[in-house]
């Protein structure tokens, strides 16, 4: 069985980072989902060698599969994942504000994949976590955006694909 924790500190030195996914928020206090395979997700992937930080690698994958340019990034913390591999390891979530949206592309495996601005009230319930910590995580990314970015988060439930 998997177990996942929230830490907001840096991830510990022995711990293999497996993942770099961020929390984009827009404008209007949204925050941008990934829906593929009929479940909202959030957007990031494995790190490559080639990528400079772990901020490259959150670019590049919201370019690659959504053509998003974000940009404010902020390191959020890490879910420390156990049980579904034979050593612990840790999966990095980062904020970022969009800075542009452009037209819906295929990605470079050409896949092609729809956008939900999801309300800050309801992204939780998009993302159906199973335990805890990422709800967690989510918590703490609201309050940050909410810390470092200009935004006009609304009591509305303004949400829509792009």
């Amino acid at each position: 069985m998997v177990k996942c924790s929230w830490f907001k500190d840096k991830v510990p030195e022995y711990l293999n980072i497996k993942q770099v996914y961020g929390i984009a928020f827009s404008y209007d206090g949204n925050i941008v989902l990934r829906f593929d395979d009929n479940k909202y997700k959030l957007t990031g992937r494995k790190p490559y060698d080639s990528d400079k930080s772990l901020e490259d690698t959150l670019k590049r994958e919201h370019l690659e599969e959504l053509n998003i340019e974000i940009e404010d990034i902020y390191y959020l913390g890490y879910l420390l994942v156990e049980g579904d591999a034979k050593e612990k390891y840790a999966q990095i979530r980062m904020l970022a504000k969009i800075k542009n949206i452009g037209e819906v592309k295929p990605d470079i495996d050409r896949k092609t994949y729809k956008r939900f601005m999801a309300n800050i009230k309801n992204v939780k319930q998009y993302l159906n976590y199973p335990d805890l910590a990422g709800n967690l995580m989510i918590d703490d990314a609201i309050k940050l955006a909410k810390e470092k970015y200009n935004i006009n988060f609304r009591d509305t439930n303004n949400e829509y694909f792009i």
